[in-house]
């Protein structure tokens, strides 16, 4: 079983070319499953329902959050309606929609997607590793492919997951940082691990937005209003090659796309 993720989209550079060359990876690769993480997917911060339903249309199966997933509070009506729309299983309770999908993939197979938010340099919220083991505890026996997108600040942290889920999932790749790291291998217990994916949008800026403004504010400090870049357009993914009765992985491979 082959699962592809896409990085962190950002804009509409992003939206545009995940619209303009999923399809063609999927048949080419021979594609299972689909994970996005479409977070910045709103003009770099936040998601709407109308964007979720575009990328939805493009071939995307579950889209995963992070801390910018309430940024558009019209999510916030259509996040309990919509499961394939995940945001961090350990956001504190009350908050509306689920950190856990469980579905079919493309050949029939059982899968779950599981989406957490790192706590280092970030929002004080419930703890990440101990929200995996309850969500993990959810999800049926029968079900051995389980995907994990762990969106967090730090390296250390997302290594330290990777190493507490070896094993009993799937894949752990982090997001969030929007730089990909070249780092990606198989740990001992069969789990598919990359610290982060990067970005899928416009590299010609400072993480997907205008440099300019970025840099007056590194300079003097004062409040800027940063606006999507535009040029070199890049799709940064990773496809994992999972055993499905076994749910271990086979092999993880970097891949980038750009724009023609």
């Amino acid at each position: 079983m082959k699962i592809f993720f896409i990085g962190d989209i950002v804009g509409s550079p992003g939206r545009d070319i995940v619209v303009d060359r999923l399809a063609d990876i999927v048949v080419t690769r021979e594609i299972d499953l689909v994970i996005a993480n479409g977070e910045n997917s709103a003009s770099g911060f936040g998601i709407t329902p109308r964007i979720a339903e575009q990328l939805f249309a493009a071939g995307v199966e579950v889209l995963t959050g992070g801390n910018h997933i309430w940024d558009r509070k019209e999510i916030l009506e259509y996040i309990p309606h919509e499961p394939r729309l995940l945001r961090p299983a350990n956001f504190p309770d009350g908050n509306p929609g689920s950190g856990l999908y469980s579905g079919k993939a493309r050949n029939g197979v059982p899968y779950a997607v599981l989406d957490l938010q790192g706590r280092v340099f970030m929002a004080s919220i419930d703890c990440p590793f101990r929200a995996a083991d309850r969500e993990l505890a959810r999800i049926p026996p029968d079900v051995r492919v389980i995907f994990v997108d762990v969106h967090a600040e730090t390296t250390s942290e997302k290594e330290a997951m990777g190493w507490y889920l070896d094993g009993r999932v799937s894949a752990v790749v982090g997001t969030h940082t929007h730089v990909a790291t070249a780092d990606e291998h198989v740990l001992p217990g069969g789990t598919a691990f990359q610290t982060d994916v990067g970005m899928t949008g416009p590299h010609s800026g400072v993480i997907g937005m205008d440099k300019a403004a970025i840099i007056r504010r590194f300079l003097n400090g004062q409040p800027a209003r940063f606006e999507v870049a535009s040029g070199d357009i890049q799709m940064n993914t990773v496809l994992i090659d999972v055993d499905e009765t076994t749910g271990r992985a086979r092999g993880i491979e970097r891949l980038r796309f750009r724009t023609d």
